[in-house]
């Protein structure tokens, strides 16, 4: 297969054949110094097998907003192969971040404790650029830049608290509080908006009946248990 983009912890792969497109998970995690972080932009290393469990994880997930009317590019899964087989969409540098409390980043942005509410949540978007730090960005700025068309922004975000709330009352079954959380979205020939990338550990934060925070590491192999 031809590689189209090579990722963090994703390649975005090519049937030059049949021309099906495929995401292929690898064992790579965000973090830095050795400790993992799903919200940091570099790879902290490596762990066997991780590739697989957040490619079974990510199809759960998928098909579950399938179930509950929420458009995804997701097509089907070979775990073996750590392949996902997704529709043609094009996907802007945007990530749309959802927030239930306070955590991470923002806390160090605006000088805010952990955990505070958000009532209704909190949803921001940012343009993925490691070199600028991923800034805020707004809906007038994307259409300056072209990266999305008029209305695809109101329509991300709509689908955003959607994806919000299939998640965390999915997860609440689990035993898991959802606190935060950062997906992508891409768009067909025809414009319509539908939710890309993956739906693992590595885009959320979510917190145990303890109160702790698990990483994504820690986290996957829970969720794994949970869903078999």
């Amino acid at each position: 297969m031809k590689t189209l983009y090579a990722g963090k912890t994703k390649d975005v792969l090519l049937d030059e054949a049949s021309g099906a497109v495929y995401l292929l998970f690898k064992d790579s995690a965000t973090g830095e110094n050795g400790v993992f972080d799903p919200g940091s932009n570099t790879v902290g290393g490596s762990v066997e097998g991780k590739g697989k469990i957040g490619l079974k994880i990510s199809s759960y997930f998928f098909e579950l907003m399938e179930k509950n009317g929420i458009p995804t590019h997701y097509i089907s899964a070979d775990i073996d192969k750590g392949l996902m087989e997704v529709r043609k969409v094009t996907v802007p540098p945007l990530e749309f971040v959802l927030r239930y409390f306070t955590a991470g980043s923002m806390c160090r942005r605006f000088a805010l404790e952990e955990g505070i509410a958000f009532e209704p949540p909190y949803l921001e978007v940012t343009l993925k650029s490691d070199a600028q730090g991923d800034p805020l960005i707004s809906e007038r700025l994307c259409l300056m830049k072209g990266l999305l068309a008029p209305g695809q922004y109101e329509e991300a975000l709509g689908l955003l608290v959607k994806v919000g709330e299939v998640l965390k009352k999915e997860l609440a079954t689990m035993g898991y509080r959802l606190i935060d959380f950062k997906i992508e979205f891409g768009y067909d020939e025809n414009g319509n908006v539908m939710v890309a990338d993956e739906i693992t550990p590595d885009i959320w934060r979510i917190q145990d009946e303890d109160g702790n925070i698990p990483n994504q590491i820690d986290c996957a192999k829970m969720l794994l248990e949970k869903i078999g």
